[in-house]
C-alpha cells in the first residue's frame, strides 16, 4: 500500500488493498456513504414512567417493522437472485422485531436496570454483537452487520433522527463507507452504481453476498479507507484483485479500462458455457456443483450451470432465534430448496452449530475452545432429539427430489455408525407413519475435515455411502492455523505437503470402496487447483456459484492425462515452495 500524502488533498495515486468479495472492474466516481451514527444518551427512568418508556420501544420497534415491509417491495423490484437474497435478509430483520431475543432483552433492561430505551437498545445490541464475533464460524459471525443494522434503526426511531441516504447519488458512483449494510442495498439504484468499498465486512456476510449477485465489483475490510478521502474524487475498484485505487493516474485508468474490457468479454463467454458440459479435452466427465448458505441462492445456483448442491449448510435454520427450528418447519424450508432444484441433487450437511453463541439455545454449555468442542455432529450425538429432527425434516424434504445427507466433523466410525442408527429409528418412525420420503433412503455421507478422519478413510469409507473433503478446515486442523487470526493467517496454505497427502489418501479410500468424493472447499473454487485435485482423482468439486463457469472454463481446457502426471510430480515433493513452482508451471502451459 502506498503512503497518504500530508496534505488534505490527495496529489498522487492511492492504492489500497483489502479483501475482494466480488469480481470485475469498476472506475467511478467516490462517493462517501455515512451509515448514520446516532448519539444515544443514558438516563434513569422513574419506575411509575416504566411502562410509557416500553410502550415508546414498542411503537419505536412496530415503526421499524413498517420501514423493513416497505424496504421488501423495494427489494420485490429488484427481480433475480439479489432480489430474493434480500428479501430473505429482510424476512429475518422482521423476525427479530418480533418477540426476538432482541425485543425481549431491551425490555427486560429498561425494567430490571430502569434506563431509557435507547440505552437499553444500545447495550443489548452490544452483548448480542459481542456473543456473534465470538463465534467460531466465518458465516455467523458475519452476521454482525445484520444486527447492527437493525439496532440502528431502532434507535433513529427512538431519537427521531432522519436518515436519508444516496439522495445525492451521481452517476457511476462509487459508494465508499465504514460499512454497507444489506438493507441499505435496497435503496440504491444499479444502473447508477458502479462498485463498493468498505472498512468492515467479509467475505461471508450479506453485503458480500448481495455484492455478487448485483455484479457490483467490490473491496470489503480495507482498514484505512477512510483517512482523507473526498467524494468526487475518481476511484478504481478490483474486485478480482482487493485493490482500490484512489486519484488513479492516466496510465493506471488507461490499464482498468482494458482490464474492465477483458473481464466483460470473459464473464460473456464463460456465461455461454452454462449448458454445457464439465469435460476435459480427453473426455473425462466432470461433475461441477454449487454450496449454499441460504435458501434464496437457489436462482443463482440454476444460472450458473451447476448440476445440483454439493452443500447446502443448514445452520441458517437456527439464526436469529432462542429457540430451535421443529421437524415440520424445517421440512418446509428445505422441500422448497429441494423442489426448486427441479430434480437436481441436493447434499444437506446436518447443522455444524455448538461451542459458540448458539450452544444455550441448543441446550449446553460453551467449551474452552469452540474450535474443538461439543459442535457439529458430536453435539447432534449428544442431543439426540435435535438430530433426530433434521434427519425427519431432510427424510421427508426427500420426497420431493434427490437428496443425500451429508455428517460434518466425522472423526470415528463409531460416530458414523451411530449417526446411521439414529437415522435407521427415523426412518422406521415415518414409515410407521405413512410419511412420504425416497426409497431407497438418501445417501448418508461423511464430510472428511479432521485428519484423523483423512487417515480412518479406509475404515469410514466402508460405512460412508459417499465423502465431501472439506479442505478449509483440513487444512487449519492440519497445519493448526486459524485462518481468521491476522497474525497467522500468511501461515495458511492448502498446497502443504501434509494437506495434500491428506486428500489424496481420502480420494484414494473412496475410490478403493467404490463410493463418490467430492471437495467442497475453497479450493474447489480456484481455477489454480482444479488441475490438481483432477489429478489426485476428484471427479466432484463443489463452489460458490460464481466461480463454477470460471471452473468449468478451465476443466474444458485441461488434458486429464497431463493433470495426472502434474499431481504424481507435486506429490513427490516435500518442500512446498517446489510444489508451488511446479502447480503454476503447468497452469502457465509449462508442462
Amino acid at each position: 500500500m502506498l503512503a497518504r500524502p500530508e496534505t488534505g488533498g490527495h496529489d498522487r495515486e492511492i492504492v489500497l488493498s483489502g479483501l475482494g468479495v466480488s469480481r470485475g472492474i469498476a472506475i467511478g466516481v467516490l462517493y462517501l456513504h455515512d451509515s448514520g451514527t446516532i448519539s444515544v444518551p443514558e438516563r434513569r427512568v422513574a419506575a411509575s414512567l416504566l411502562d410509557a418508556e416500553c410502550l415508546r420501544f414498542t411503537e419505536a420497534a412496530s415503526m421499524a417493522s413498517h420501514q423493513v415491509e416497505q424496504l421488501q417491495d423495494k427489494a420485490g423490484r429488484l427481480g433475480g437472485s439479489a432480489g430474493e437474497e434480500l428479501g430473505y435478509l429482510l424476512e429475518a430483520y422482521h423476525q427479530m422485531l418480533r418477540g426476538s431475543r432482541l425485543i425481549r432483552g431491551v425490555e427486560r433492561r429498561i425494567r430490571g436496570e430502569r434506563i431509557n430505551a435507547e440505552a437499553a437498545v444500545q447495550q443489548e445490541i452490544n452483548e448480542i454483537v459481542h456473543g456473534f464475533e465470538a463465534m467460531d464460524d466465518a458465516y455467523l459471525s458475519a452476521r454482525v452487520a445484520d444486527i447492527r443494522d437493525i439496532g440502528r434503526r431502532l434507535l433513529r426511531n427512538l431519537t427521531d433522527t432522519t436518515y436519508r441516504p444516496f439522495t445525492a447519488l451521481p452517476g457511476n458512483a462509487v459508494i465508499v463507507a465504514e460499512e454497507m449494510t444489506p438493507a441499505d442495498t435496497a435503496l440504491l439504484d444499479p444502473r447508477r452504481v458502479a462498485g463498493l468499498a468498505t472498512v468492515m465486512g467479509g467475505a461471508e456476510g450479506h453485503t458480500a453476498i448481495m455484492a455478487r449477485s448485483l455484479n457490483l465489483p467490490s473491496v470489503l475490510g480495507i482498514a484505512d479507507l477512510l483517512a482523507g478521502v473526498r467524494g468526487g474524487e475518481t476511484i478504481v475498484v478490483d474486485g478480482g484483485n482487493g485493490l482500490v485505487i484512489i486519484n488513479p493516474l492516466p496510465a493506471t485508468i488507461g490499464h482498468y479500462r482494458r482490464e474492465r474490457a477483458a473481464f466483460l468479454r470473459q464473464r460473456r463467454v464463460l456465461g455461454r458455457l452454462r449448458d454445457v458440459p464439465a469435460v476435459t479435452r480427453d473426455g473425462a466427465r466432470i461433475v461441477l456443483q454449487a454450496n449454499m448458505e441460504l435458501p434464496n441462492e437457489v436462482p443463482s445456483v440454476l444460472e450458473s450451470g451447476a448440476e445440483g448442491i454439493g452443500l447446502l449448510r443448514s445452520e441458517f435454520l437456527f439464526m436469529n432465534r432462542d429457540d430451535v427450528p421443529s421437524e415440520d418447519e424445517q421440512y418446509q424450508v428445505l422441500r422448497d430448496v429441494v423442489e426448486r432444484m427441479g430434480g437436481r441433487c441436493v447434499t444437506i450437511r446436518t447443522f455444524d452449530a455448538g461451542g459458540d453463541k448458539l450452544a444455550p439455545a441448543l441446550g449446553c454449555t460453551i467449551g474452552p475452545n469452540p474450535s474443538l468442542g461439543l459442535r457439529a455432529i458430536r453435539l447432534g450425538l449428544a442431543r439426540q432429539d435435535l438430530l433426530e429432527a433434521q434427519l425427519a425434516a431432510i427424510l421427508r424434504a426427500s420426497a420431493h427430489g434427490p437428496v443425500r445427507i451429508l455428517i460434518p466433523m466425522i472423526a470415528t466410525v463409531g460416530e458414523l455408525r451411530v449417526t446411521r442408527e439414529v437415522m435407521n429409528r427415523v426412518i422406521r418412525r415415518l414409515r410407521k407413519a405413512g410419511t412420504a420420503m425416497a426409497d431407497p433412503p438418501p445417501p448418508l455421507g461423511a464430510m472428511i475435515e479432521i485428519p484423523g478422519a483423512a487417515l480412518s478413510a479406509d475404515s469410514i469409507a466402508w460405512h460412508a455411502d459417499f465423502f465431501a473433503i472439506g479442505t478449509n478446515d483440513l487444512t487449519q486442523y492440519t497445519l493448526a492455523i486459524d485462518r481468521s487470526d491476522e497474525a497467522v493467517a500468511h501461515l495458511y496454505n492448502p498446497l502443504h505437503p501434509a494437506v495434500l497427502r491428506l486428500i489424496q489418501f481420502s480420494a484414494e479410500a473412496a475410490t478403493r470402496a467404490r463410493i463418490p468424493v467430492c471437495v467442497c472447499g475453497e479450493v474447489a473454487g480456484d481455477p489454480r487447483f482444479t488441475a490438481l485435485l483432477l489429478g489426485l482423482g476428484i471427479r466432484d468439486l463443489s463452489m460458490t456459484t460464481s466461480n463454477v463457469p470460471v471452473v468449468k472454463n478451465r476443466i474444458r481446457s485441461l488434458d486429464l492425462g497431463g493433470a495426472i502426471r502434474c499431481a504424481q510430480r507435486i506429490m513427490e515433493q516435500s518442500d512446498g515452495g517446489h510444489i508451488v513452482r511446479i502447480l503454476d508451471g503447468f497452469n502457465a502451459g509449462e508442462e
